[in-house]
């Protein structure tokens, strides 16, 4: 395996993570919580913010939890992906 397969691998993994976490948090706003496919993206995303919310002070009904998770996320695929260059 090269590493520019390695590269390019997490960069579309990453991407793929953060586009499941904003299309998860837009639907929260249209569909109602038992819509199949609310249910299977927050299968996907919830075991992830579920320790961020625990870690956050409550916010005045604000939710920032997938703010933080996307950071998060792109920050490890970058790091990994300076890693592999090096």
């Amino acid at each position: 395996m090269s590493v520019d397969f390695l590269v390019l691998f997490i960069r579309v993994i990453s991407q793929t993570f953060i586009w499941v976490v904003i299309g998860s948090a837009l639907l929260s706003f249209v569909l109602p919580p038992f819509h199949p496919i609310r249910e299977a993206l927050d299968r996907i995303v919830a075991p992830f913010l579920n320790p961020i919310r625990n870690l956050l002070p409550s916010a005045g009904g604000l939710d920032f939890s997938p703010l933080i998770l996307i950071l998060a996320v792109d920050f490890l695929s970058r790091i990994l992906i300076i890693f592999l260059l090096s």
